[in-house]
């Protein structure tokens, strides 16, 4: 099937805690994905960009006989979520194919973080990690690219806290992301999981982008599925959950510290600044820890110790 000449961006404004409802949504009418990209402004006192709080979601609709139809569609989707949440107004730009990738992989440039890793777009020289770590994400969908400030936020916590020679248990993988950086930061074995199947295929993309195939796996799962495997994964000294607050409650509620063995390390992300106590009271009455809070923006990343 030849290529539509022309394409319907379809963008909308929202809370970074709304960012990946819209984003299921959007996914649902896409047939090449979903962007993610997180709003900043300049500051003029430290003259750098910094987080808004706000994120941009995008998606691509082919410009072909069913676009009026798609967008009537994803309208009313975008309407009955909004009954849920406030959300803002959606804004249509139609651009020229070529413009479309020229503009999406301009978005995705490497970028470094902390003292080790780089986060590099499929499509660029894997030389240009130079002496850093690096970790190749194709932008393909969206379930975590490293430009959302909590996943920094998570592979600055797991730099800094390590976990080398140890398991790893990325639970609500999303892209790969964190797995594949704990990969390159030594990791022993690691399990990536996610609720979403649409998830799975583009982790095992991105760990194949990094030699990575066999030596991470992927499968549909929660922190319940993890818990009953008796493969020696049921539990590991480092676990990362970059998922939303409230969901992370209700995991917490539901046996997710029980993956965590003793002595170990849970790392908590998604969550915003007004919602860290209500995390970190849930976590404490289980036993855990509060270790370390890592911040951008109103972005916060709970590092919690198991006894």
């Amino acid at each position: 099937m030849a290529e539509p000449e022309s394409w319907l961006e379809v963008s909308l404004v929202c809370s970074g805690e709304l960012a990946e409802a819209v984003a299921e949504v959007f996914s649902r009418f896409s047939p090449g994905g979903v962007l993610i990209n997180s709003l900043t402004t300049f500051d003029q006192v430290d003259y750098e960009e910094k987080p808004t709080g706000n994120m941009q979601v995008v998606v691509y609709l082919p410009m072909d006989a069913l676009v009026q139809h798609t967008r009537q569609q994803l309208e009313e989707a975008i309407w009955h979520l909004g009954q849920i949440a406030p959300l803002g107004q959606l804004k249509y730009n139609v651009i020229a194919d070529q413009n479309w990738m020229d503009a999406w992989k301009e978005r995705y440039q490497p970028l470094e973080l902390g003292e080790s890793l780089v986060i590099l777009p499929a499509w660029v020289d894997p030389a240009l990690a130079g002496e850093r770590l690096p970790v190749i994400i194709s932008p393909d969908m969206a379930f975590g690219t490293g430009t959302h400030p909590s996943t920094q936020l998570c592979l600055l916590a797991l730099e800094k806290h390590g976990c080398r020679e140890k398991n790893v248990l990325d639970i609500g993988c999303g892209s790969g992301i964190l797995s594949i950086a704990a990969v390159r930061l030594g990791a022993y074995r690691v399990l990536g999981v996610d609720y979403d199947p649409i998830a799975i295929p583009s982790c095992e993309r991105n760990a194949a982008l990094n030699g990575m195939k066999d030596r991470i796996i992927f499968e549909v799962g929660t922190h319940t599925d993890v818990l009953a495997r008796t493969d020696g994964l049921n539990q590991a000294p480092v676990v990362l959950a970059n998922i939303l607050a409230h969901i992370l409650v209700k995991m917490l509620e539901t046996g997710l510290a029980d993956t965590v063995s003793p002595g170990g390390m849970l790392v908590l992300g998604g969550i915003l600044d007004t919602q860290a106590e209500g995390v970190i009271q849930s976590a404490q009455s289980k036993g855990l820890r509060l270790a370390d809070t890592l911040t951008d923006a109103d972005w916060v990343v709970l590092v919690f110790q198991k006894p």
